[in-house]
């Protein structure tokens, strides 16, 4: 009996909205970000690029290891090798000794 009755107040299942079939649902589409190319710098001193060391870094006011990188077309390892034989020569001169990061300006004039 009151079965009867709560099935007749029931609405009809045809109210909710049902889903296209023909249509593909649409999967989140991200952008897949600028991919930069890979940097092929020299590993080894050659003589060209040791002319240019030798040359060049006189005249920078500003010596680390990311400048020697970006010029010379160097890798990091060589460049901080390239660095402390610099600083032994004297074509260089420390400003700051960070353990991570060294920064050093060129030698003018005699030795401090």
């Amino acid at each position: 009996m009151f079965a009867n009755t709560r099935s007749s107040d029931r609405r009809p299942s045809s109210h909710l909205p049902s889903l296209p079939i023909d249509k593909p649902t649409h999967a989140s589409r991200r952008s897949k970000g600028k991919v930069k190319d890979k940097a092929q710098h020299a590993v080894i001193l050659d003589k060209t690029t040791s002319d240019k060391l030798y040359k060049d870094v006189q005249s920078y006011r500003l010596v680390t290891v990311a400048v020697l990188v970006d010029r010379l077309k160097i890798n990091g390892s060589l460049a901080r090798k390239c660095l402390a034989d610099l600083e032994e020569k004297g074509i260089i001169k420390p400003i700051v000794q960070h353990s991570k990061m060294k920064i050093y300006t060129r030698a003018v004039g005699g030795s401090d």
